[in-house]
């Protein structure tokens, strides 16, 4: 098997020098590598074999809240962070059924629970040198020894009497810890923070909203389109003051290329979702940003949704990979976006070199390549006294947080997301700290054909989609694919399917005791063998309804997600657990 994975090494040369570490087994950070790929060298199991997977072991964590978290693999022991109050579990790989090695409880503020939008979840943890990084609720940034489970420093970042909380993975980039804030419906201010992972020392600050010395813009800051040049426009394209409760918050997803020596990261929406409350392009919300990451210092910036009218963040991934178009190798990253299109841009420069949409869009008309310039569609933006209907994707988009995966070995991209749609209504909105701060109604409901949730497999170079399995809720774990050509995802209603990656060919699935919203990761275990784990654990934004234990009867609650899943209490329930799978008699 590992003359196998070495074989892989030349297939794998558009990632490698992105993708950190390859070839051990490990599973360090919630991406895998650098690059976001979520893509495993590991190749044991394969299309003419995964029906035999086999539930190694399983673990209970005794929490009940959506459970969104990646496991993390080093040191022959897996770690996993749970939704508050986000106790850090250690498991022995070493030992027959991986007993619990040491547990950590962070004890964040009880309180914190009351300005989590979106359900109490946590999208994991980050390991490097031994240490382990994670956040807590309560905005508290924690490193602990991976060994012993002690506590080696923690730092408070953000204030929850705001509104501000704390659900991303960090990210570890040359000795620093990136990590974001929530808490965009509570009209907080979103910025990306570096911390010393040695000491949990703040090296710097970037703001999404204010003035350029705050969002860390300078004179190496070059984006590709005139439309965000200009001095100052984190303030200037809001009413007066506005930035200041502007939301633009960083929760979702940090890649980094170690060639350009850049971060790249996604601002979340304005706020209030009323747009009619903050004319102008709101820079710098609904975007994507590179960075350096030693001072974090802005090299570029493009404006996903400027304006944005719907609630479609830009938190997604940034998956690196190098690409051949039109004749030439270019350095890429793939943003499955929420507004609804594919985004192909050059990382070195921002410049978007395709967008096309992948699901049924109403809301826009398409993506001037030459302005960059999202081209909404009036007959759906969003206005006061007035209910628009049919505004595809809804505010979920197309693709939430969910995170996407991409095979060097096939070229496609692995979608995992939703179908959805929505009637909304807007009204003023008043701003009092730790409160929402929203000004909308929406129900949401299913697409077009019924179904409300899709995994899509998409090729990149050829704008297309390659195949789709079409799922009755949205898809809101994430997506795993390794150099087996295996695909995996799990389902809301508790089904953890392997799909052949090439064809879309369902080969296996298991049923779990809670639906599934985590991210499914591989490994080497101590043993030799490819292992295959995943959190079940209902919840998040999508499932509130079951974590939560909302009425079904109000489809304006969790911003009007329980409108489309009052049949999901009936098909799963909450509880965390981790499974663990395995192929029978391999390994050593």
């Amino acid at each position: 098997m590992r003359c196998l994975v070495l074989a892989l090494a030349g297939l794998l040369a558009g990632t490698a020098a992105l993708a950190q570490p390859q070839a051990d087994g490990q599973w360090t950070m919630a991406a895998r590598d650098h690059a976001s790929t979520r893509f495993s060298p590991l190749a044991e199991v394969t299309p003419a074999n995964a029906a035999q997977l086999q539930l190694a072991f399983s673990f209970p964590t005794g929490l009940s809240r959506g459970h969104e978290a990646a496991p993390i693999v080093a040191e022959d022991t897996m770690f996993i962070v749970g939704p508050y109050p986000n106790p850090l579990f250690a498991l022995d790989l070493t030992k027959p059924g991986a007993p619990l090695k040491w547990r950590f409880d962070p004890k964040p503020h009880p309180s914190s629970q009351g300005v989590a939008c979106c359900d109490t979840v946590n999208r994991g943890a980050a390991y490097d040198k031994g240490r382990l990084f994670f956040n807590t609720l309560d905005n508290q940034t924690i490193a602990v020894d991976a060994k012993t489970g002690k506590e080696l420093w923690r730092t408070q970042l953000g204030d929850i009497k705001k509104g501000e909380s704390m659900t991303m993975a960090p990210l570890v980039v040359k000795d620093k810890v990136l990590v974001g804030n929530a808490g965009g419906e509570f009209g907080v201010r979103g910025w990306l923070t570096a911390l010393d992972a040695a000491t949990g020392t703040i090296a710097w600050r970037a703001y999404s909203t204010g003035p350029d010395k705050d969002v860390l813009i300078g004179p190496d800051f070059k984006p590709f389109y005139k439309s965000d040049q200009g001095k100052d426009l984190g303030v200037t394209t809001w009413p007066s003051g506005m930035w200041k409760i502007g939301g633009g918050t960083v929760w979702g997803w940090v890649s980094y290329d170690a060639e350009l020596d850049l971060v790249y990261y996604g601002t979340g929406n304005p706020g209030p979702w009323n747009p009619e409350q903050r004319p102008g392009d709101n820079k710098w919300t609904s975007g994507v940003f590179a960075r350096k990451p030693d001072t974090g210092e802005a090299v570029w910036y493009y404006q996903l949704s400027p304006h944005d009218l719907h609630d479609y963040d830009a938190v997604n991934e940034s998956i690196l990979v190098d690409l051949d178009l039109q004749g030439s190798k270019r350095k890429v990253l793939l943003r499955p976006e929420r507004n609804g299109y594919v985004y192909v841009m050059d990382r070195t420069t921002g410049q978007v070199l395709s967008a096309t949409p992948f699901v049924h869009v109403t809301s826009s008309l398409g993506v001037d390549l030459q302005t960059g310039a999202l081209k909404y569609n009036p007959a759906k933006d969003a206005r006061m006294g007035e209910t628009v209907r049919s505004i595809c994707p809804a505010s979920p988009g197309a693709k939430d947080w969910q995170p996407a995966a991409w095979s060097p070995r096939t070229r496609i991209l692995y979608i995992p997301h939703q179908n959805l749609c929505q009637d909304a209504s807007v009204y003023e909105a008043s701003y009092i700290a730790g409160t929402p701060f929203v000004g909308a109604d929406v129900k949401m409901y299913a697409g077009p054909g019924g179904h409300r949730g899709v995994f899509t497999a998409w090729d990149p170079v050829a704008a297309r989609k390659v195949w789709e399995v079409k799922e009755d809720f949205p898809v809101w774990s994430g997506a795993l694919v390794t150099a087996g050509d295996v695909v995996f995802y799990g389902t809301m209603d508790g089904w953890f399917k392997a799909l052949d990656a090439k064809s879309g060919k369902e080969l296996w699935k298991f049923k779990t005791d809670s639906g599934i919203i985590g991210q499914p990761v591989t490994y080497r275990g101590p043993d030799g063998k490819q292992y295959v784990a995943v959190l079940a654990g209902v919840g998040g934004w999508a499932g509130a309804i079951v974590s939560g234990r909302l009425d079904p009867r109000d489809g304006g609650a969790a911003a009007g997600f329980v409108n489309a899943m009052r049949d999901l209490p009936e098909r799963t329930k909450a509880g965390g657990k981790l499974y663990v799978f395995a192929l029978p008699g391999s390994g050593k």
